[in-house]
């Protein structure tokens, strides 16, 4: 006889499938044999295709995501809350798993009702005002998904205890992201021939994600180099309109400049990130800020040395001159004459590329990842009986 598995609501404002987007989703899956995934969204997106592929439940409710300046009081009387507390009695949820834009529609409704509620905070710019700080006291569980994220989140002096936010870094799947895929494909697709120089960009276009910094590193690394071929995967994930206007903005100047025409190669949203890590030399992440920096993990996986701006998650990733090369945000001199040295040197690649590999496995799996998450998530769940009220 098979035991009743919890049945566990994870809601997001997000919809698209970004970092913290794809960790929900290889969150859910490591779970999935101790809970029943639910999943709630403002609208049906790529996330929830994922879901209902894995043959889960998905449950839409029209929301508006919470501004850092939310007043909780306030956001509370949403008449979402009252439909999210019809949901939560109709599936016979037992805990809520909640980003930060959902968590003022989620604390209120789980609270009326009599359930526990965790929520994860992905973003370096969630500092809560004076106002808030009550509010973010009470969630049974908190989890951060790097120090830095932590640190920002609870300020200096601490708001609460900080061993009330506990960090669980990102969990990547070390099977899938190999040094073995084949890259192969993906030079082909952008037309870069098989012993050319290949350096990576993956990141949805977003100012922060340092497109434009990259531009302008692939400039100085051609003044040397004019071998190099540059490949850059991602979209416009959440439909921003100034997200919408950076991407065009990046597109024109790759196309008006005659160097980067030939040598810079967008190839859109890719569901095989693996490959393309595969197929390049060097992974770059120009961000001027990540909470963790979760591409930077990936390429170490797949035991390419990158260089990344040192900035938020990076820093406690990256080991700098170990596993690829920290530098400061907005320096693309820095990043083309790291660049430059890993191409000129493939021995240092491939050592950079076996420790990078090596410290994924040892710090950043997804297996440790759902292990310390079921560790806070259990004794929840065994003491919920449901709703009730």
């Amino acid at each position: 006889m098979s035991l009743v598995r919890p049945a566990v609501l994870f809601i997001s404002w997000y919809v698209g499938l970004g970092g913290g987007e794809t960790d929900l989703l290889a969150l859910a899956q490591g779970l999935a044999d101790r809970l029943e995934p639910h999943l709630c969204l403002p609208r049906s997106g790529p996330l929830s295709e994922s879901w209902t592929a894995q043959g889960w439940p998905v449950h839409v409710l029209p929301f508006r995501g919470a501004s850092t300046w939310f007043v909780p009081r306030v956001w509370a009387r949403f008449p979402v809350v009252g439909q999210l507390k019809g949901l939560l009695r109709r599936e016979n949820i037992a805990l809520i798993y909640s980003d930060y834009h959902s968590l003022p529609y989620a604390l209120p409704a789980a609270q009326a009702i009599g359930l526990p509620v965790a929520w994860v905070l992905w973003g370096w710019w969630f500092k809560p005002r004076p106002w808030q700080k009550t509010f973010f006291c009470l969630p049974q569980v908190a989890i951060a998904k790097s120090q830095a994220i932590a640190r920002g989140f609870l300020g200096q002096p601490p708001f609460m205890p900080p061993q009330r936010v506990p960090v669980i870094y990102p969990g990547v799947d070390a099977a899938r992201f190999h040094p073995s895929v084949d890259g192969a494909p993906i030079r082909a697709l952008a037309g870069v021939p098989q012993g050319a120089p290949l350096v990576a960009l993956i990141a949805r276009f977003q100012r922060v994600k340092g497109h434009h910094t990259f531009q302008d590193m692939a400039r100085l690394v051609l003044a040397q180099r004019p071998d190099c071929h540059f490949v850059i995967a991602g979209e416009e994930t959440f439909g921003v309109s100034a997200d919408q206007a950076y991407r065009d903005s990046i597109l024109r100047a790759a196309q008006d400049d005659p160097l980067l025409r030939e040598r810079l190669h967008y190839i859109g949203f890719r569901t095989d990130a693996e490959a393309v890590m595969t197929a390049a030399d060097v992974v770059v992440c120009p961000s001027q800020f990540e909470s963790f920096g979760k591409v930077n993990v990936e390429a170490m996986a797949c035991a390419r040395p990158v260089v990344s701006t040192s900035q938020g998650g990076p820093a406690e990733v990256v080991v700098d001159g170990e596993t690829g090369f920290l530098v400061p945000p907005e320096d693309p001199p820095a990043l083309a004459a790291h660049v430059l040295a890993l191409l000129d040197d493939a021995a240092l690649r491939a050592r950079m590329g076996q420790a990078g590999r090596a410290r994924v496995l040892a710090h950043f799996s997804t297996e440790e990842a759902v292990r310390r998450t079921w560790a806070l998530l259990e004794p929840l769940l065994a003491k919920s009986s449901g709703p009730s009220g």
